[in-house]
């Protein structure tokens, strides 16, 4: 075991995020002896519905730092973290980043963690879509070649990142996040009872997000709420529609029938869980989403030709329809037949990923490690 404290510093930036880290600073800050935290928000989302009151319903602490990077290109927007964070890195100097997932504010801390000699920790490390059409494929590649703690969460990660020449020592199969805080909350999501909130019978309607670019930037948006008004005759839509999807909508001249489908404004982590548990099925663009479903045996069809995340089709709920909007109108039929059939949850996804995350860092992997005082020199 190492003989001093850690200074551990997280990186976020958008939603998702935010429940993948919550659960990993809450064990840390439960060992105060071995570990300091620091928590640094991009503003990569930067509406307070996309952001603040998940911290206040996770109950992270407010970031030490807000960089407030907003909107722009894939490319403005990783400038602006990496020239925002850099400094932040050199004040602090941590003696390991955490970063989540593949958004760019994980792929610009991940650059900056490498260049300044960082130890960099890869939480969700080896998902593979094997499309690098996908903004996301690219920022996972990167962020794990830079990484020298590789935490994956279903067993194919391991697969994909030896293949890359990912050194075994790195790897450390430690589960799933996102599931230790949907586990924590479990209550208070079943509390919130956001379907009756919102005149909806349980297990009696569509949750739908969409959001990719692929589908959302062109023609396909058009089709795809077509098959949602049409559907919606038989099994009533509710879709929280993200900022990007709603402009979208509105550029098309989109306006869906509102008695069939709701469209509401993003949700709390709470609320959406909640209509999620209860909803009959999901349609969704959405990585995180599928895992969720997964988790809460709710069958989810997932609008795009692959996903990085197989574990939740072979051995969860989730089927891919392709990038094919016209499949939207199958998705009742599929909710019936599928009703019988039997869901596993995958393994380790079971509340306890953070504490084995703590303990990796609480061994002595960094002891040996020649770059952790390059920062300091």
């Amino acid at each position: 075991m190492t003989s001093t404290r850690q200074k551990v510093l997280a990186v976020v930036g958008t939603r998702p995020n935010f429940m993948k880290v919550a659960p990993v600073l809450a064990e840390l800050d439960a060992r105060p002896q071995a570990f300091e935290t620091v928590l640094v928000h991009t503003g990569q989302h930067y509406d307070p519905v996309m952001s603040e009151i998940f911290f206040e319903q996770l109950g992270i602490a407010p970031p030490a730092h807000m960089l407030e990077v907003g909107a722009g290109s894939h490319a403005v927007q990783t400038g602006r973290v990496m020239e925002r964070l850099e400094p932040v890195l050199m004040s602090e100097q941590p003696d390991v980043v955490l970063i989540p997932g593949d958004v760019n504010s994980t792929l610009a801390a991940a650059l900056v963690a490498a260049k300044l000699g960082i130890p960099l920790g890869h939480i969700e490390a080896g998902l593979r879509s094997f499309d690098r059409s996908m903004p996301e494929e690219i920022n996972r590649l990167v962020a794990d070649r830079l990484s020298d703690l590789l935490f994956t969460h279903s067993p194919e990660a391991e697969d994909h990142l030896l293949a890359e020449g990912a050194g075994r020592e790195a790897i450390h199969y430690v589960g799933n996040t996102m599931i230790d805080t949907l586990m924590a909350m479990r209550a208070r999501i079943d509390a919130a009872q956001a379907a009756h909130g919102h005149g909806l019978q349980a297990g009696e309607y569509l949750l739908v997000t969409l959001h990719r670019p692929a589908l959302v930037d062109g023609p396909q948006l058009g089709e795809a709420v077509a098959g949602l008004e049409r559907i919606s005759r038989e099994l009533p839509v509710v879709f929280p529609a993200h900022p990007r999807t709603r402009k979208a909508m509105e550029t098309l001249g989109l306006r869906p029938d509102r008695e069939r489908v709701r469209l509401l404004d993003p949700l709390s982590y709470l609320d959406f869980l909640s209509l999620l548990s209860d909803a009959a099925g999901v349609l969704t663009d959405s990585g995180g989403i599928q895992e969720e479903a997964t988790f809460l045996s709710v069958p989810c069809f997932t609008l795009r030709e692959n996903t990085e995340r197989p574990v939740t089709i072979s051995l969860g709920t989730n089927t891919l329809l392709g990038l094919d909007p016209g499949r939207i109108v199958e998705v009742p039929d599929l909710i019936v037949a599928g009703r019988d059939g039997e869901t596993t949850v995958p393994t380790l996804w079971d509340g306890e990923a953070s504490a084995r995350i703590a303990d990796v860092l609480e061994s002595d992997w960094s002891c040996a490690d020649p770059r952790a005082a390059q920062v300091r020199a």
